[in-house]
């Protein structure tokens, strides 16, 4: 495949925000590449055990943290400028933390029930491993997660002095560190099992996808598929984002990778920089949003709601296609508002050609959603599913994962992770915090009780609330905190409680495309050239259709069709609605419909997408009328001259 890439330099720039996601890894050489390398694959590797063998909880979950712990500060620097090289310091934290989980692991049992009343070595492990737990979170993350969590360890020891309705009895350092460290409950819970059984085995599946060159295949083939066509690049990169969103999970990393290829057709086509890096960073966006990986918080729903996770990926259906039907109209009217050109891919291969030598990347797909609908649990469907990755890898030579980049895959897919769960163990100390102090109710009681019991406002400022949080942390800290703070004031009004978390996941992943965490348009802008923030305006433009849509699964009971959970009737005519609301919505922000619209008319499209995701008779007839009455005008009136 022939490459078509940006220059180095905006190719860096853009890695760095990546980084910013991820962490800023060292690049090592010599004997302590191999020996991080080491580590990173027997983690994989017992891992992969644990997905088919048993491994007990208390064991699995500490096993990874420790992992987790080693790994972050063998491979993240302690600072920016000592970068490259593994220091002394580094490798004594490496040893205590090693020290420090062996030792809760050691304890087992008789160590829960010492929790409330730890003896002096209890209390010192466990300041000492939620004190690593906070620098591992700020190698990866930087400090806004750590004050985060500080802050909100701060609340549980200063509860009595507080005013109300904040007070509460207060705990100290004891209370906490056995809460903490010596249960289930802290740092070792809810958001560490699903890090430790099922986010490390989907990064572990697309980094051996990855490694065997499934990414370049799909934007390629994207290309190939869509880009002669008029308008081509902008699908193109639409339906790369998706097939990339499969195997990613990453808005960052598909934005770049996207990008990296994809913007040079965009600019020959003739979208502007900032236009450019918006659409792009929309598509990145998507893979979050997109079955079957998804965000890290797809698995977490899954835990907080007790349910499968296929039956997250079925909630997850409908929204992921809207949202993709949504960035193809907008992008289909800027083609015919613009009269964008073809991606000028002529010399590229036929698709036909790519995939009769790429059909077997789309084999593990297809296996993990079989798998799953075949009752097996998402562990083992993500194993097999990576043991179907590495046999169809044989294929083709260049795809083979023999052992060099079977080992570099088995690496990866570890140091993958590290940023996530490291946030997931720093994000269990602030679900502790909300379990032993009942924040959680208080703040759904303030909610509530601002909005007057109203369920639209009460959703708004839930929106809002998960909105600012996600300004200051990732999507997956974002939908933890407000999982336990913010979902319970929308099932105190009603909310079922799966579309309660939906709702919360979906305004998380608003933190991706907004300042000043909005990593995936400030990648964008980087390797178009353009400006962040205004590309940051773009992208919120074409994912608008996004965020409007898990109002209509909160606002009223018909609209719960939109995750497949209300009858096949109301499921149809919501669907519907919401398709239409969509065509209107992209039509109005985009100043095209049947052709283009003027001021008025985009007025009208605008107004008549909110009503169609407002779920209800009377709104959704108003909506399809005001649609009606543009599709009328347009048709019958004399037309405008086209733009130029």
């Amino acid at each position: 495949m022939e490459r078509e890439e940006q220059t180095a330099p905006a190719t860096q720039a853009a890695a760095r925000f990546v980084e910013q996601e991820e962490g800023a890894a060292h690049r090592l050489r010599g004997a302590a590449s191999r020996i991080v390398m080491a580590i990173a694959v027997v983690m994989s590797v017992v891992h992969l055990y644990a997905a088919y063998g048993i491994v007990p909880a208390n064991v699995l979950r500490p096993m990874h943290v420790g992992f987790m712990l080693v790994l972050t500060f063998l491979t993240f620097p302690l600072l920016a400028r000592l970068r490259d090289r593994i220091g002394w310091w580094d490798w004594v934290l490496a040893v205590i933390a090693g020290g420090g989980i062996a030792y809760v692991i050691a304890g087992g049992d008789a160590l829960a029930d010492r929790a409330t009343n730890p003896n002096p070595v209890d209390l010192a492990v466990g300041v000492t491993v939620m004190l690593l737990v906070l620098e591992a979170v700020r190698r990866t993350s930087g400090w806004i997660m750590p004050a985060v969590v500080l802050s909100f360890i701060a609340y549980a020891m200063l509860g009595p002095w507080l005013p109300a309705p904040w007070t509460h009895r207060g705990y100290d350092v004891s209370r906490l560190a056995g809460h903490m460290v010596l249960t289930l409950e802290g740092i070792f819970g809810p958001a560490v099992d699903v890090s430790s059984t099922l986010i490390i085995l989907f990064t572990i599946f697309g980094a051996f996808l990855a490694r065997s060159g499934a990414g370049r295949f799909f934007v390629y083939f994207s290309v190939a598929l869509l880009g002669r066509k008029r308008n081509g690049a902008a699908r193109s990169v639409v339906m790369s984002s998706f097939l990339l969103g499969g195997v990613s999970g990453s808005g960052v990393a598909t934005t770049v990778t996207i990008g990296s290829v994809a913007y040079p057709m965009l600019a020959r086509a003739g979208y502007a920089k900032d236009n450019a890096g918006g659409l792009l960073a929309a598509g990145g966006l998507g893979a979050i949003l997109c079955p079957p990986v998804m965000g890290a918080a797809a698995f977490l729903i899954a835990e907080f709601l007790k349910i499968s996770y296929l039956d997250v990926l079925k909630m997850a259906i409908i929204p992921a296609c809207l949202y993709y039907l949504s960035l193809f109209m907008m992008v289909e009217f800027d083609g015919r508002r613009f009269g964008s050109s073809s991606s000028g891919a002529q010399e590229r291969q036929a698709a036909g050609a790519l995939l009769r030598v790429g059909a077997h990347y789309f084999v593990p797909l297809v296996a993990i959603v079989a798998l799953l609908v075949l009752g097996f649990s998402p562990a083992l469907a993500v194993f097999w599913a990576t043991v179907v990755a590495f046999l169809v890898s044989f294929l083709r030579r260049e795809s083979a994962l023999l052992p060099p980049k079977l080992l570099e895959a088995l690496a990866a897919g570890s140091t993958g992770v590290l940023s996530v769960a490291a946030t997931c163990a720093a994000a269990g100390l602030i679900v502790g915090v909300v379990t032993l102090t009942g924040l959680g109710l208080k703040f759904s009681a303030i909610v509530v009780g601002l909005a007057g019991g109203n369920l639209l406002l009460t959703a708004i400022f839930t929106a809002l609330v998960i909105w600012v949080v996600g300004l200051a942390v990732p999507v997956t800290a974002s939908y933890i905190i407000c999982a336990v703070i913010a979902a319970p004031a929308l099932t105190d009004v009603g909310v079922p409680e799966y579309a309660a978390h939906m709702f919360v996941f979906y305004y998380a992943v608003l933190s991706e495309v907004s300042p000043p965490t909005a990593l995936s348009p400030f990648a964008a802008a980087a390797i178009t050239g353009g400006n962040p923030y205004r590309t940051t305006l773009q992208t919120w433009r074409y994912t608008l259709p996004a965020f409007l849509v898990p109002f209509m699964f909160v606002l009223d009971p018909a609209g719960v069709g939109l995750l497949l959970k209300a009858a096949p009737v109301e499921t149809a005519v919501t669907v519907a609605t919401a398709v239409v609301g969509v065509f209107a919505l992209a039509g109005g922000t985009q100043g095209w419909f049947l052709r283009q619209a003027g001021s008025l008319e985009r007025t009208l499209l605008v107004a008549a997408g909110l009503l169609l995701f407002y779920p209800g008779l009377v709104t959704d007839i108003l909506g399809l009328a005001l649609v009606g009455a543009v599709g009328a005008r347009q048709k019958f009136a004399r037309r405008a001259p086209a733009a130029p």
